[in-house]
């Protein structure tokens, strides 16, 4: 299988010792390109050197709604800075990690909410894929992206809403991200939802290192186990599970303007 895990930490300080060999088991497990998230400005400069150091790897600048509290209004023009230096740059693909955020507690819904606005907005602007982090809050992010819709769309990534929240979203040009958390086996209400879901709007990630799959479980993620969370997913879906890396891998090439071969 050839796969594309289109949502990673790579650049975290968990992987400083021994990223090389993940990233050689990762390749020799046909994990062909990996897309490495900013979430806040001190990481853009170390995760940028990583895409700039190792073929495959890719890089998404953004702020993360988690870390609100280190976020300041100076470093939403530091993020249109770094856009503009490296517009045209095929290993800047997205703009992202970032999105809204209901579940972790003492977030400012009001902040967040400008925050991703003024994202959104530079999503549009450089028209660059959103890659969004969506939790508890699919309502509110579906009435923002109604009234924003970047042209270029994005994924919404460890989607784990409904099966109408995942047309609304479809409908205005995102796709799914699915990784870990599928492949629990408690996870009975996603399963229904991943089931149903068209072939051609998902796309497969690992959030690596967090998010371990069931068959990785209470151990730092990586994108080595993509492959693992391909078969799981596909069995959920009743299919192949080279036909579902295909699909996503078209699916991802599609929305970041990437060749197949």
């Amino acid at each position: 299988m050839q796969l594309i895990d289109t949502h990673t930490h790579l650049d975290f300080p968990v992987f400083d010792a021994d990223r090389a060999a993940v990233l050689a088991r990762s390749r020799a497990r046909g994990v062909r390109r990996l897309l490495v998230m900013g979430v806040y400005r001190d990481n853009w400069a170390r995760l940028w050197d990583l895409a700039c150091a190792e073929p495959g790897v890719y890089a998404a600048l953004g702020l993360h709604p988690v870390y609100l509290e280190q976020h300041h209004d100076a470093h939403l023009d530091e993020l249109r800075d770094w856009l503009q230096r490296l517009a045209g740059d095929p290993r800047l693909c997205a703009l992202g990690e970032f999105g809204l955020d209901r579940y972790v507690e003492g977030l400012d819904p009001a902040r967040q909410q400008r925050l991703f606005e003024a994202q959104l907005a530079l999503a549009v602007e450089f028209h660059l894929p959103a890659l969004l982090h969506v939790r508890r809050a699919h309502a509110a992010c579906i009435a923002t992206l109604k009234r924003f819709r970047p042209p270029r769309g994005g994924i919404v990534h460890a989607f784990a809403g409904s099966y109408e929240e995942a047309r609304e979203y479809i409908r205005l040009g995102f796709r799914l991200g699915l990784g870990g958390a599928p492949t629990w086996e408690q996870a009975h209400r996603l399963h229904k939802v991943v089931a149903r879901l068209p072939l051609d709007s998902l796309v497969l990630e690992t959030d690596s290192p967090d998010m371990a799959p069931a068959m990785h479980p209470h151990q730092r993620n990586s994108p080595e186990y993509l492959p693992d969370i391909c078969v799981r997913l596909a069995e959920l879906r009743g299919m192949a599970p080279e036909d579902l890396a295909a699909a996503s891998t078209r699916t991802a090439c599609a929305l970041f303007g990437w060749s197949l071969d």
